[in-house]
């Protein structure tokens, strides 16, 4: 299960629908989908202190970089992780 069904399926849990419903022949939690796509497109950025924290692991794997360059790494981790979101959803049927 992608991150993408499981964000689709607590959205449909949080409305108070079981995720295992129908409408229109398909699972309910499936219309959950746009939801959790813009939830995903709204945290394509992370935070001063997202990159902070990743550049402390980072920071083990190229000792020899600046600060900002450990925490600019830990954006573009944090960045391809949420690309890769984005395609584990836009490939699904």
């Amino acid at each position: 299960m992608t991150p993408i069904e499981r964000a689709a399926r607590a959205l449909c849990k949080l409305d108070g629908h079981a995720e295992e419903g129908e409408r229109e022949g398909k699972p309910l939690w499936r219309s959950y989908l746009p939801q959790a796509r813009a939830v995903l497109e709204a945290i394509h950025e992370p935070s001063l202190r997202m990159t902070e924290a990743g550049a402390k692991v980072i920071r083990y794997v190229g000792p020899e970089e600046s600060p900002s360059g450990y925490e600019s790494d830990a954006a573009n981790v944090w960045r391809f992780m949420i690309d890769a979101m984005r395609e584990d959803f836009s490939t699904r049927p």
